[in-house]
């Protein structure tokens, strides 16, 4: 009996008392080693929905078995009754045991330790060492994380968020994620980008929870304005700075493209092509200009005056979100300039700008940007490449919130 005891911790199968244990196949190389357990007399007949003790429907199938953890180079099951219950609240199911989850054909630890690993390691190398497909890898990671939302409360204390999309597939298909600014961690994320998505994360967050956020950072996507602007009316919306600045770039690009048409026009071929590769000269912090795109960039002072005043645009409106407070001014003050600029692309961009001013204010009075997001969306683009050949979002949903969002369980140890 104590053997018997210490097979069951070493699989880490609790509560259950072994009956029988026997080889299987003992001379094939696909041996497997079988322990008939039956659960505790307090955990027999016991809803998997609410846990409670209910009385019993019928025999269901018979046996069942789980996969439990290999014990060496050997594959172990664990073997038992599987009858049904009756619940007053959830009608007939088949009855839980104590060592797996609702569901599962693999006990608890062998599922937690599939999930330490997808969270570190690649999926050869996963599937090679458990010895199971990758399609079963995924399935085990969506019980994994179900498991561990259902008993933690991801949504405490939430006073700063920051929303964003990331593509996680060819064709356009977005994944909506959204980040706790405090934490860091992945808070949620869901398939699509549209408001549609969007109200599915404030329906679980709730009323309450949704009135008490402060702040909310995004791009300026209006289908992420639209339903904080309905679903949080107490939260301030936070411009993030990284796609102002991107928005300046890109003016700053149509003007470099229209000046270099134009010397092509003019039949002045030797300007043009050093304006053509002077473009990393004119996107560069000038901090990290090498000497010869300081060079280059000294040429476009000296012979282009507006492409230079361009580069002289985009550069003080990146000035604006290193100021602070005090940028507040200076952003007025360069809508007049990029209006007054005679450049088409800034004279549009200042437009743009003036009517994102509130968004762009409350970013230099809070200091808030979605560079946190874009940090968890890097490591999302990493996760979908791990999870190449899951046939659905769900599975790389629940991998990137155990690894984002804190959810991974621990290695499972002997207590």
């Amino acid at each position: 009996m104590r053997n018997a005891k210490m097979l069951l911790r070493a699989l880490g199968v609790e509560r259950a008392v072994v009956e029988n244990i026997w080889w299987e196949d003992e001379e094939s190389p696909s041996a497997k080693l079988v322990v008939k357990v039956r659960p505790w007399a307090t955990e027999a007949e016991r809803c998997p929905q609410c846990g409670q003790q209910c009385p019993g429907y019928d025999g269901g199938n018979g046996r069942r078995r789980w996969r439990a953890p290999d014990i060496g180079l050997v594959s172990v099951f664990i073997e038992c009754d599987a009858p049904r219950i009756e619940c007053p609240q959830h009608g007939v199911l088949v009855a839980r045991v104590p060592w797996s989850r609702p569901g599962a054909f693999f006990t608890t630890a062998f599922e937690d330790r599939v999930a330490w690993l997808a969270v570190r390691t690649d999926k050869t190398t996963l599937s090679a060492f458990m010895r199971i497909g990758w399609r079963t890898v995924g399935r085990i990671l969506e019980r994994v994380a179900d498991t561990a939302l259902a008993v933690v409360d991801q949504f405490a204390n939430l006073k700063r968020i920051g929303i964003d999309e990331v593509s996680y597939r060819k064709g356009h298909r977005y994944l909506t994620v959204v980040v706790d600014h405090d934490t860091g961690r992945l808070l949620w994320a869901s398939d699509g980008k549209s408001e549609a998505t969007l109200h599915k994360f404030f329906d679980l967050l709730g009323e309450t929870r949704s009135k008490a956020l402060r702040l909310v950072s995004a791009d300026a996507a209006a289908w992420i304005a639209n339903v904080v602007a309905e679903r949080c009316p107490n939260a301030i919306l936070c411009l993030d700075p990284f796609h102002v600045v991107q928005w300046a770039t890109k003016a700053l690009d149509e003007v470099r493209r229209s000046v270099w048409n134009d010397l092509r026009q003019r039949g002045e071929p030797e300007l043009a092509f050093a304006l053509k590769h002077a473009r990393w000269a004119l996107w560069k912090n000038p901090g990290d200009l090498s000497t010869a795109q300081k060079i280059s960039l000294a040429a476009i002072q000296r012979d282009n005056g507006p492409l230079y005043r361009a580069y002289l645009l985009k550069e003080q409106l990146r000035a604006v979100f290193q100021t602070g407070m005090p940028g507040a001014q200076i952003l007025n003050r360069w809508i007049q300039w990029a209006c007054r600029s005679r450049l088409k692309p800034f004279v549009k961009l200042a437009r743009s700008i003036r009517h994102y001013r509130p968004s762009i204010y409350a970013t230099l009075i809070h200091d808030l940007s979605n560079a946190r997001v874009e940090g968890v969306n890097t490591k999302l683009r990493l996760l979908t490449r791990l999870a190449y050949g899951f046939h659905s979002h769900a599975p790389l949903i629940s991998l990137a919130m155990l690894k984002l969002g804190g959810l991974c369980p621990p290695l499972p140890t002997l207590k």
